[in-house]
């Protein structure tokens, strides 16, 4: 490299001069043609920037949510100067929130709020059958604002805790869109519409994801997502829920266990990504509760009438038959799509983004060594948010304690709040199949009676579970899944049985805790295979 080329890109070693290191940036592109040689002279130049102390953070995070706060926090703990962006464009309908990401705003913390007021529903008119005198329970029903309220002042707190964390932490929080300028420097549009630049040596980007909204005639003008529900000023009403994955099962779950009519469009096949038998026994157990489901169908148009309902139109993919019915609400729940596009990351050099707009980055690095990615902006990475949380916090101590150890996305549990929950680990039935031939996958499984259950009468014939094993001894486990009550707590202890390597024999001589629920796993001993009757013949023998 010639005199002038190191002249170039000398200029900029202090803050000052970043300005005539963008133009001698440009001239350097211009009179070199070796890409290679480009690319050593930047990675040079920004060594000096960093050795001179004019980087302005060790770490900038773009992004707010549970990954990106987790990787923020843990590297102050490790001397870091850090900086987190964060900031919420509104949704279709206007709603917005604070800081700490979908899941604290409206994500998870709200879901199970939800869900947990309608199992409380549930559970007064089963305590009449208990000997509790509850007056008039035909009459007992929800106020849909009053919870809302007290949902919405519980993320109000988390968020308020959140900043002050920030504060306490002495991490600089800048409520800004944020977006490349260059590999090292970060634009962030405030709310007043003012620029704020910084640069960092590393950056890392969990932006996450938001509700996609179907290409259709009034969709964004009248339907509403997962981003509006749990703050939704008015009871939601006879609802159309578009799509069956996790977000929309669980949503049609708890409105219907609220009071609300709930009816729900299936594309293809529920929970797709989950065991397929598991999923049938959660939309079985919905249907038998009053949920409404239109299988193979795609929706056409939404149309407000003068009533103020909404007509929805939706046609059946296989008959080709179109149908349409009148509803309060219709939500949308046809999955979500990473925040890359606004990033501008071809000007920092990021050029492993997919068709869907999340980034490729198996441990979390980029092509760009300095720029990561955690939490759900990943390309076939789990969209849950202690992934993102144990992701971001690894990858902090990697860059500022010298560790090298890097998140194992396999064998993570999850759990689906549907009414009858779910909850599993590991393979599903059919992709331990898929992977080792059907001959070399055991598969024990047995229906159960949860005690809880017995006084009210309540229906048992999807509380199920199964162990999916390898065939040969000692039948290492594959994958656990539970449809029941507290699906959750029951999978959680098990998902560190199956990191250990968990056999059925080891499963089979662990004591069981009874009565629960969660002891149905150590009484496993009838496989698919046997043809024997997996229906429990009574409860403590």
């Amino acid at each position: 490299m010639d005199s002038l080329h190191e002249m170039n890109y000398i200029t900029c070693i202090d803050r000052e001069n970043c300005d005539r290191f963008d133009k001698n940036k440009s001239q350097l592109y211009q009179d070199t043609v070796d890409e290679t040689e480009i690319e050593n002279a930047l990675a040079v130049t920004y060594s000096r920037m960093w050795i001179h102390g004019t980087f302005d953070y060790d770490l900038a995070v773009i992004g707010g949510g549970s990954g990106g706060l987790a990787c923020a926090k843990e590297a102050v703990n490790h001397g870091a100067k850090v900086a987190v962006l964060d900031y919420v464009t509104p949704s279709p309908l206007g709603t917005k929130w604070g800081l700490g990401g979908t899941c604290v705003n409206v994500g998870c913390i709200p879901k199970k709020l939800m869900h947990q007021a309608a199992l409380l529903g549930e559970s007064i008119h089963e305590a009449v059958s208990y000997g509790w005198e509850v007056p008039s329970p035909k009459d007992i029903k929800i106020n849909w604002s009053s919870l809302t309220e007290a949902v919405q002042n519980h993320i109000k707190s988390v968020n308020w805790v959140t900043r002050v964390d920030l504060r306490d932490k002495k991490i600089e929080y800048i409520n800004g869109l944020g977006e490349f300028k260059d590999a090292h420097t970060i634009i962030a549009t405030l709310k007043n519409g003012s620029k704020k630049e910084l640069t960092a040596k590393n950056i890392v980007i969990a932006v996450g994801g938001r509700p996609h909204y179907p290409d259709i005639p009034g969709a964004l003008e009248y339907c509403i997502s997962s981003d509006d529900i749990f703050s939704l000023g008015y009871p939601p009403g006879k609802t159309l829920v578009v799509g069956a994955g996790y977000i929309g099962l669980e949503c049609a779950g708890f409105l219907n266990s609220l009071g609300y009519s709930a009816t729900v469009l299936v594309r293809s096949v529920p929970l797709r990504g989950f065991d397929q038998q598991m999923a049938h026994l959660v939309t079985s157990e919905m249907e038998e509760r009053g949920v409404r489901f239109h299988h193979k169908c795609v929706p056409l148009s939404v149309e407000k009438l003068e009533s103020g309902q909404l007509k929805a139109r939706w046609q059946n993919t296989d008959t080709g038959e179109q149908c349409e019915d009148v509803f309060d609400t219709v939500l949308m729940a046809t999955g979500r799509y990473a925040l890359t596009k606004a990033l501008n990351l071809p000007a920092a050099g990021v050029t492993v983004v997919t068709e869907s707009g999340k980034i490729s980055a198996p441990t979390e690095q980029t092509n760009v060594g300095h720029i990561f990615a955690v939490g759900d902006v990943l390309e076939g990475r789990p969209e849950l948010t202690p992934v993102a949380i144990h992701a971001g916090r690894l990858l902090a101590r990697r860059l500022f304690a010298a560790a090298a150890q890097h998140m194992d996305y396999d064998n993570v549990a999850t759990t689906v709040f549907t009414p009858l929950e779910y909850g599993c680990v590991g393979l599903s039935e059919e992709t331990a199949i898929a992977r080792l031939g059907e001959d070399a996958v055991e598969v024990y499984h047995a229906y159960y009676k949860p005690t809880e259950f017995f006084i009210p009468q309540r229906n048992i014939r999807n509380c199920y579970l199964k162990a999916v094993a390898e065939r040969a001894p000692p039948q290492r486990v594959l994958g656990l899944h539970f449809v029941g009550p507290v699906a959750g707590e029951v999978i959680q202890g098990f998902a560190a049985a199956i990191k250990c390597g968990l056999t059925m024999e080891q499963l089979m001589n662990t004591v069981g805790i009874h009565p629960t629920v969660a002891e149905e796993f150590t009484r496993l001993n009838i496989t698919k295979r046997s043809g024997k009757d997996p229906n429990p013949a009574s409860c403590c023998s």
